[in-house]
């Protein structure tokens, strides 16, 4: 009888270097390193840890027409997002390289042509590179003032060590359509990127585990007001809506 295999992870509850693309690559690659030095096969990442989620659309009037403040965080966000062709993930291919274990990364992901962002899940092997870049199916609510709607290309499963694992961003996690299409892969280990609530993942990461038998790895990062850059257009309107965003919430099942 063959032995199950052995599969260790970590669920990396950090928060990135808020709207700092290059700062937060450089994070990236220091947990993969700390968790290659746990023995950690399997490392998941928050939803858009680089650069980070679009906090203020929740506590600010984002959708204002012609606001400049509005329109310089948007900017802001366009230039510390991900340019996947253009090589801003490269140093983190290296580390999952060195590391040898497969990795999940949220990304804010800039598309090559048109200018559109995506909220993306990007799958890393650890001998392959980059084997998937799964964009989330439909923003909520208003996500889709900063993100466009992406598609299924990316609901696939991937397998490592063999075990087959999958992978969804935020409320994804909650449509009936694109949880059975991970469970129609064959789907072991799933792993459930957000943006770091408590209050979303503990009951959904339970139901998946049940309704999927599978494992459930759900990752958030913990965010604060104080972690915008001191120049971040609305900052002082975040600072003034309270202190503590998200929470994490990271939880496995």
């Amino acid at each position: 009888m063959t032995s199950p295999a052995l599969l260790r992870v970590a669920a990396v509850q950090a928060s990135p270097v808020y709207l700092d693309r290059d700062a937060t690559i450089a994070l990236v690659v220091e947990r993969i390193a700390e968790a290659a030095d746990g023995a950690a096969n399997l490392v998941a990442f928050p939803e858009t840890f680089v650069s980070g989620y679009p906090l203020w659309i929740d506590i600010t009037n984002a959708s204002a027409w012609q606001d400049p403040d509005q329109e310089a965080a948007f900017a802001w966000y366009v230039e510390q997002s991900v340019d996947i062709a253009g090589g801003h993930l490269d140093p983190v291919v290296e580390a999952v390289r060195a590391a040898g274990a497969f990795v999940y990364l949220g990304i804010v992901e800039r598309a090559a042509s048109g200018g559109s962002l995506y909220c993306s899940l990007v799958a890393i092997d650890p001998v392959a590179g980059i084997v998937g870049v799964h964009r989330k199916l439909k923003p909520t609510y208003g996500e889709r003032l900063v993100w466009a709607d992406g598609d299924g290309a990316g609901l696939v499963a991937h397998e490592h060590r063999g075990v087959r694992l999958t992978g969804l961003n935020c409320w994804e996690n909650w449509m009936p359509l694109a949880r059975t299409a991970m469970y129609a892969t064959g789907a072991e280990v799933h792993v459930a990127a957000w943006p770091g609530s408590a209050g979303l993942t503990c009951d959904i990461t339970r139901f998946i585990a049940r309704e999927g038998r599978m494992f459930v790895v759900s990752v958030g990062a913990p965010y604060r007001a104080e972690q915008f850059p001191e120049d971040f257009p609305l900052r002082e309107q975040v600072l003034a809506a309270g202190d503590r965003l998200h929470d994490g919430g990271t939880c496995i099942a």
